[in-house]
This record gives C-alpha cells, structure tokens and sequence, in this order.
C-alpha cells in the first residue's frame, strides 16, 4: 500500500511516517498544498491523508479539485478543525473519512486500512486464488495452507497487484511501490522480485503482459 501525506507539522508527519512504515505502508509525506497537487497528478496512491491549514494551498482545496476531475482517491481528512460544520464541509468536499487531532495512531491505521479495502470493493481483506491466500491487512500469505514469507519489498509488489486484480500494472507503477517516487530504482528490481513471487507462489500467479505490465487474475 502506498499513501500520499500530507502534514505541515514535523512531529506529527514524522510520527504518522513512522507508525505506518512500520505497518509497510510505503508513505510520501509532502508539507504543503502545492507539492501535494503536483503529486496527486503525477503519481499513483492507494489513499491520501490531507491536513486541512497547509501552506500554499489549502486542503479543502485541493480535496474539490481532486473530485472535480473525477478522482476516486480514497481521502481521510486529519485536522484539529472539530467543529460540526467543518467536518460536514470536509465530508461534502469528497472526504472519505474525518479524524480530530489528536488521534491514537493505531486507529488512524485501522480506519486507513477499512478505507482503502472499501475502495477496492471488499468488506473483507482475504484474496484467494486457487491454492494462495493473503491477509492484506496481517500480511499473511499461505500457499496449500503453509505459510510463505515474503520480504517487504515482495510484499509491495504483492500488494500493489491484489488491490487490482484483473487490471495490469506498468513496471513504473511497480517501481513507485518499491521505492517511492523519489528512491533510486535498480533497472531489473520489478523482475527480480516478480520472479521470487513465483517460486513462493507459483508460476501462473503473477501473469506477464509482454510489453504492458504485470496482474493477477480476478476472482
């Protein structure tokens, strides 16, 4: 999973970046509005955590213009802005989600996780494939009913393909959930940890569109 922050206060983005790192949520943390518009517009996230006070744009803003071209991005709104009609306003901007500050950090990693398996159409957070069963949320992965270790960057991989099953992602999308827009990329990282996939998880498991991309198949 890969999420977009957006926080103006160090403590507060640099505790958020820490507790979701260390659920291997890959984060991009950006510090105010005009950053994360060019961000939102570039790349591709599984949610967005927006502050509301930002500096050169505010939040509001960039949450109508998200909706207005037709975004979908799940969006959870975090601000000490607590007042009825402010969180009616970010509601009916598009949110997603509303938290107060201050929040527990495990419930702001709970209600991440539920938004983005709402996003992508399961209640529950199990993918099965024939003889393969991942936990999206504990990560556990099973082959025949043995359990598979997989390494964090295996895991992002995994977990950027079961998001969308039936659709193909490029090696560039995969690349971001490797290292983030900003990392360095190996040239032949996307295929080395595809193919360590396969030997945990099968051969057919991963399918390779030639000249497209990766998916796995719908179920």
């Amino acid at each position: 999973m890969k999420i977009l922050l957006v926080e103006d206060d160090p403590m507060i983005g640099e505790n958020i970046q820490i507790a979701l790192e260390g659920e291997s949520i890959l984060v991009d943390w950006l510090t105010d509005g005009a950053a994360a518009e060019n961000a939102l517009r570039l790349h591709t996230y599984d949610a967005l955590l927006l502050d509301l006070g930002l500096p050169q744009r505010e939040g509001i803003d960039i949450l109508r213009d998200l909706r207005a071209r037709g975004d979908a991005l799940p969006v959870m709104i975090m601000t000490a802005r607590d007042t009825v009609p402010e969180r009616v306003l970010g509601l009916q901007s598009g949110a997603d989600d509303y938290l107060v500050k201050p929040f527990d950090l495990d419930e702001l990693i709970a209600r991440i996780h539920a938004l983005v398996r709402r996003s992508r159409g399961r209640v529950e957070p199990l993918y099965k494939n024939g003889d393969v069963a991942i936990n999206a949320i504990t990560k556990e992965v099973s082959r025949q009913g043995e359990q598979v270790i997989l390494s964090s960057r295996e895991w992002a991989i995994l977990d950027a393909l079961i998001a969308r099953p039936g659709a193909i992602l490029s090696r560039s999308q995969l690349e971001e959930r490797l290292f983030g827009w900003s990392g360095e990329v190996e040239s032949n990282a996307v295929e080395v940890y595809i193919h360590g996939l396969r030997k945990k998880l099968g051969q057919k498991f991963i399918v390779n569109v030639r000249g497209v991309g990766y998916m796995i198949e719908k179920t």
